[in-house]
């Protein structure tokens, strides 16, 4: 087996992608959410409605864009670390990538025993951010049916 210094180094490798990871989901998530808002604000003032069905379809396209990049990023890892992973092309490191990140899992390419934690690592992280994008397809949701509705669900209103 591997000793320590081996395993402190694939940690160190694994947390370092996984503050990548966060950092990419939360920046991505932030810059989407401030363009809708500022898109929200001007379709008000000019008394229009939202259409939520383009705002999910927007924010779809967008979170699976950002879980694409990071998944390209992640395999782009396999392909360069040190005692090679067991990856040499960039279509098996993607392909393994995006089956880890969506925990699939099925286990036809696998990672050589040096750096199999690294997969481990990346659907744990990845179960995270997935999380981050449901809750913000909620709140676009919300908030352009509350924005459309916009009074109907207002108590005072009697």
């Amino acid at each position: 087996m591997f000793g320590s210094e081996h395993t402190a180094l694939v940690l160190a490798i694994g947390f370092g992608m996984i503050a990548l990871t966060i950092f990419i989901s939360v920046t991505g998530i932030v810059l989407w959410l401030n363009l809708l808002a500022r898109h929200l604000e001007s379709l008000e003032h000019r008394n229009k409605q939202p259409n939520l069905f383009r705002a999910i379809l927007a924010t779809s396209i967008v979170l699976v864009s950002i879980h694409i990049f990071q998944a390209l990023l992640w395999a782009l890892l396999y392909l360069v670390l040190p005692g090679h992973s067991g990856l040499e092309k960039i279509s098996d490191a993607f392909y393994f990538s995006m089956i880890t990140i969506t925990t699939l899992g099925y286990g036809d390419i696998t990672l050589n025993d040096q750096w199999r934690l690294l997969s481990g690592l990346e659907s744990m992280i990845c179960i995270i951010v997935f999380g981050m994008s449901t809750a913000m397809m909620y709140a676009v949701v919300q908030k352009c049916w509350m924005v459309k509705h916009k009074g109907q669900f207002d108590p005072s209103n009697g």
